[in-house]
C-alpha cells in the first residue's frame, strides 16, 4: 500500500510541477485569429489542455496529464512537428490549466487558452460532464477539440464540427457488456437479473437507458433501476432494494468518490453481486484499491486501453511509467498519448497553424496509434477497441475480447467476507 501511495503522490506532484513550471503565455490578444500561423515561425505550437487535477476526477486527470506529457516529450525530442507553412520543425508547447473537475472552470479555461494563449488545438481531461461543457466552447471559437475518457454519445449528435473523441461511447458499452458475458459464460450460468445504478446526470441517464434497452435482446432482465445524485453519502436504501429485487449483476458508472462509497457500503451490508461492471470509478486502480482494499477486487471496468495491448509505442510508454511509478502505465496514460499522436499527425498534414485546416485534417485521420488504428466518423466519434478489464488481486487483467485477454474471467465474484 505504501508503494501505491507513493505512486499517487508522485502523480499529483507531477501535475503541480507542470502547472507551476509551464512556460509564460504568449501575449494576449483581444480577439484570437482564425489562423494562428502568420508571419515568421513562432517559437512553438501552442496547445491548450484543461484537465481535472483536483476535485472528483483528479485521479483520472493525473493519468491524462502524464500521457499528454509523455507524447509531447517524445515528439519534441524527435525534433517537433514539421510545418510546410514555415518549412520548419516546431516543438509543442503544452499549456495546462486545472479545471478542478468543474464544468464552469472548463469553460473559463478554454476561453483563456483561446484569447490569451492563442492555442491551435484544445485537449480535454477526464469525465463526460467536463467534455460536454467544452464542446460548445470549441465550436464557438472554432478550435478543434480532442477528448478521451469521454463516453457520452448525445453530445456528438448536436452537429458540432470541432469535437473529436477517440474513445468508446455509450451505444458501444450498452451492448459490449452483454456480448462479453454471453461470450465468456455458458447459457444457464449467466447473471441474467440485472440492476442498473446510475447517477442523475445526462450521461448517467443516457447509458442507463441504453443498458435497459439492450438487456432483453441479449437475454437479460432488468429487475431494478436506481438513480442518485452525484455526491450521495448513503446508498443503503438503493443497495437493499437492488438486493431484494434479486439482482445478481450490477451495472454502474459512478465518479470515483461515489464508487468508493457504493462498494464500501455494499460490503458492509453483505451484498455481493456475482458480476459488477463499474465504469469510470476504478480506472485509476491504485486509488480504487487504496480506498476499498479487497472489496475493490473482481469488478469489471472499461478504461479504453490496457498496457498489455501490443501496439507500436506501448513498450516505451510502459518502460518510462515503470521507471517513474513502479508499474505498467494506467489506462488513460495510453489514451492521452494517442490523442497527441492524432493531433501531431493532423497538424503536420495540415501544414499550417490554421485551425480550420487542422480540424479538417483531424476529421480525415487514418493513423496507427498506441491505442490501435484510428479513424473518425462524421459526428467526431471513432471506431476504437473497448477492452473490458477485471481487477484481480489489485491489478488489472484484460478478460475480453479474446485477442487482448491476459487472464480468465473470475466468475462469480467471491462474497466480500470471503476475500
Amino acid at each position: 500500500m505504501r508503494n501505491l501511495l507513493k505512486i499517487i503522490a508522485a502523480v499529483v506532484v507531477l501535475g503541480q510541477l507542470l502547472l507551476a513550471c509551464a512556460p509564460a503565455p504568449v501575449t494576449a490578444q483581444a480577439t484570437a485569429p482564425a489562423s494562428v500561423g502568420q508571419g515568421a515561425a513562432p517559437a512553438a505550437i501552442n496547445i491548450g489542455a484543461t484537465i481535472p487535477l483536483t476535485g472528483a476526477f483528479a485521479a483520472g486527470g493525473a493519468q491524462v496529464l502524464i500521457g499528454y506529457q509523455y507524447a509531447v516529450d517524445a515528439i519534441n525530442q524527435a525534433g517537433g512537428i514539421y510545418l510546410a507553412e514555415y518549412d520548419a520543425h516546431l516543438p509543442i508547447r503544452l499549456i495546462v490549466k486545472d479545471d478542478g473537475s468543474k464544468p464552469e472552470n472548463v469553460v473559463s479555461n478554454l476561453e483563456a487558452l483561446y484569447a490569451a494563449d492563442n492555442v491551435a488545438v484544445y485537449l480535454g481531461g477526464f469525465g463526460s460532464s467536463l467534455h460536454s461543457a467544452a464542446a460548445a466552447i470549441a465550436e464557438k471559437n472554432q478550435v478543434p477539440y480532442l477528448g478521451i475518457a469521454f463516453a457520452q454519445y448525445d453530445i456528438h449528435q448536436q452537429g458540432y464540427q470541432y469535437l473529436f473523441s477517440p474513445f468508446w461511447k455509450s451505444p458501444q458499452m450498452a451492448t459490449d457488456v452483454f456480448e462479453m458475458l454471453n461470450g465468456l459464460l455458458p447459457e444457464g450460468q449467466r447473471p441474467t437479473k440485472v440492476a442498473i445504478i446510475h447517477e442523475q446526470t445526462d450521461w448517467g441517464i443516457e447509458l442507463g437507458g441504453m443498458w435497459a434497452e439492450a438487456a432483453p435482446t441479449h437475454g437479460y432482465e432488468i429487475v431494478a433501476t436506481e438513480s442518485y445524485a452525484v455526491g450521495t453519502a448513503d446508498f443503503t436504501d438503493i443497495i437493499l432494494r437492488v438486493q431484494q429485487a434479486g439482482a445478481n449483476a450490477v451495472l454502474s458508472l459512478p465518479v470515483p468518490p461515489d464508487g468508493f462509497t457504493l462498494f464500501r457500503q455494499m460490503a458492509e451490508l453483505g451484498y455481493t453481486p456475482e458480476f459488477a461492471l463499474v465504469v469510470r470509478a476504478p480506472d485509476n486502480t491504485p486509488v480504487w484499491i487504496e480506498n476499498l482494499g479487497r472489496a475493490g477486487d473482481y469488478v469489471v471496468l472499461a478504461p479504453g486501453w490496457h498496457s498489455s495491448m501490443n501496439y507500436a509505442g506501448v513498450a516505451a510508454i510502459n518502460a518510462r511509467y515503470q521507471a517513474e511509478y513502479g508499474s505498467p502505465a494506467l489506462a488513460q496514460v495510453g489514451n492521452a498519448y494517442a490523442v497527441i499522436q492524432i493531433m501531431a499527425d493532423a497538424i503536420e498534414r495540415a501544414g499550417a497553424l490554421d485551425r480550420q485546416a487542422i480540424r479538417d485534417a483531424i476529421a480525415a485521420t487514418d493513423l496507427d496509434t498506441v491505442t490501435g488504428h484510428i479513424t473518425f466518423f462524421a459526428d467526431g466519434t471513432s471506431s476504437v477497441a473497448n477492452p473490458l478489464v477485471q481487477i484481480v488481486n489489485g491489478t488489472q487483467q484484460v478478460i475480453w475480447p479474446a485477442e487482448f485477454s491476459t487472464a480468465d474471467f473470475v466468475f462469480p465474484a467471491p462474497p466480500f467476507d470471503q476475500r
